[in-house]
């Protein structure tokens, strides 16, 4: 028990850091600015794995052995328990008095009559009737035994706590997709469909559940303080055999109120804008990009992005990759501007405005590294590759043009939500062991173990000395109450 306690302590300290300090897990991008910003000590702790608390060797090796330990724990109190569920309750004391419970009288009664008397005042208690020398007879009672098990339904339940949450990160998966609110729409098909994925250790990303949302609208209300009070996704779902009908059933997403379909879990997490620009070619054609940007401010929702263009009509690769657009900066859905500098005042679409950076040339798309679709690769920039042609502030309907003639046109926003895509199959057994845990431990607390003895012993006048006896198997108090009551009820004569 003293290396469970310890144990669990230490997984307790352990999990700290996990609260304190950003996880990889949840925003790599926070803990790269982290290790950036603390230097030697952020790359200390990235290489103890503080950044991957519980993905990491120690935490795990901590889980194991509490594990362990509750298991070398559990099985000799089980039996321990059974064994005492079985044996009669132990014999009367010879001196009763010296029970921290202790009470006498003479009654008038016989010592068959008093007892028969104790049994019917102890029934419910697991007693044993017995007979000693000069003619006494005696009652051993005990009762309290649900405390133990209680305790034992606790601490069973809280190993399969950990067996479930264990088999969850084996078999579950978690992912997160930005959808477009405007009938965007998401399929849970594969991996590649997700902008960040984590698979359990025994899923590989094929045969997921099946199911299909698609984004109708998203709707957004703010506190006079740019609080965000509800947020609230109109969207369309289908699994199982609406599949091959193609029948959509309409649900209303709430931020803690997900979507349940196929065994999965959909979630609403948080929405974006995506600006819309129009780009007019010197040859006449017209492009439309609607590439969601990212906010930078959790309050106004200022965000910053990369919308890219490739040029039309272009065949040659070579052309094609030196007259390649980005359009970056800064976005506002309620413009503020001070002085040439833009910012956002509110998170609500009311005013939107962009401050743009264009730039021409090699986006280095085609070079084979990954790139994130919220920046351009500013080692191109660096190389001479791309460069900047144009700098604007364009509000709603406003438009640029570059030294080629090419236009650009602002035409607005449109929201984009966050998804998030949650598999458990151990929900329900952890939900059932988390109920029982709580019973267990409310029924350990609540319920006192106790035993009471009564003793009649026959005088030669024909009386008999009554004792009774407690013993409380616990310090909680109460018990003094119930003695004194029973007491009382043993040894008045009866009329």
């Amino acid at each position: 028990m003293r290396t469970a306690l310890t144990l669990l302590f230490l997984l307790a300290l352990g999990a700290m850091p996990g609260a304190l300090l950003p996880q990889r897990s949840l925003n790599a991008l926070k803990v790269t600015e982290y290790i950036a910003e603390k230097g030697w000590w952020g790359r200390l702790l990235d290489r103890l794995q503080f950044f991957d608390v519980y993905a990491s060797y120690w935490f795990s090796a901590v889980y194991v052995l509490l594990f362990v330990s509750l298991v070398g724990c559990l099985l000799p109190r089980t039996w321990e328990y059974f064994k005492q569920m079985r044996a009669k309750p132990v014999l009367t004391p010879r001196n009763l008095s010296r029970l921290p419970h202790h009470a006498s009288e003479e009654l008038s009664a016989s010592p068959e009559a008093v007892v028969a008397r104790a049994k019917q005042r102890l029934r419910g208690w697991r007693l044993v009737e017995r007979e000693e020398a000069g003619g006494a007879r005696s009652v051993s009672a005990e009762r309290g035994f649900l405390r133990e098990t209680g305790n034992l339904v606790f601490h069973f339940s809280l190993l399969g706590l950990l067996v479930a949450f264990a088999l969850g990160k084996m078999f579950g998966y978690e992912g997160q997709v930005i959808v477009q609110a405007n009938g965007g729409q998401f399929c849970n098909s594969g991996v590649f469909n997700y902008d960040t994925f984590r698979p359990g250790l025994r899923v590989d990303g094929t045969n997921l559940n099946q199911f299909c949302v698609k984004v109708d609208d998203f709707h957004a209300t703010y506190l006079h303080n740019g609080q965000a009070q509800e947020f609230r996704a109109n969207i369309g779902y289908q699994s199982g055999a609406d599949l091959d009908s193609g029948t959509w059933r309409p649900y209303p997403l709430e931020v803690n109120s997900p979507l349940r379909t196929a065994g999965d879990r959909v979630y609403l997490l948080g929405h974006g804008y995506t600006p819309l620009f129009t780009v007019t070619f010197p040859n006449g054609v017209t492009r439309t990009g609607e590439t969601q940007w990212r906010p930078v401010n959790d309050v106004t929702l200022a965000s910053e992005g990369a919308t890219k263009f490739d040029p039309p009509g272009v065949t040659d690769t070579e052309q094609r990759r030196k007259n390649q657009l980005a359009i970056t900066g800064l976005l506002a859905p309620t413009a503020v501007f001070r002085g040439e500098l833009l910012d956002s005042a509110f998170p609500e679409d009311r005013d939107p405005a962009v401050a743009v950076d264009v730039y021409r040339g090699d986006l280095g798309t085609d070079s084979g590294r990954g790139q994130s679709i919220f920046a351009i690769d500013r080692q191109q920039v660096e190389n001479g590759k791309l460069a900047k042609v144009a700098r604007q502030n364009l509000r709603k309907g406003e438009s640029t043009t570059l030294d080629d003639g090419t236009v650009i046109r602002f035409d607005g926003v449109r929201d984009w939500v966050s998804l998030q895509v949650s598999h458990d199959p151990t929900q329900v057994w952890v939900l059932a062991f988390s109920v029982l845990v709580i019973l267990g431990l409310g029924t350990s607390l609540t319920i006192k173990r106790r035993r009471v003895w009564v003793r009649a012993t026959p005088r030669g006048d024909g009386r008999t000395v009554v004792e009774v006896g407690g013993l409380a198997r616990t310090d909680q108090a109460g018990y003094g109450e119930e003695f004194t009551a029973l007491s009382r009820d043993l040894l008045e004569e009866e009329s």
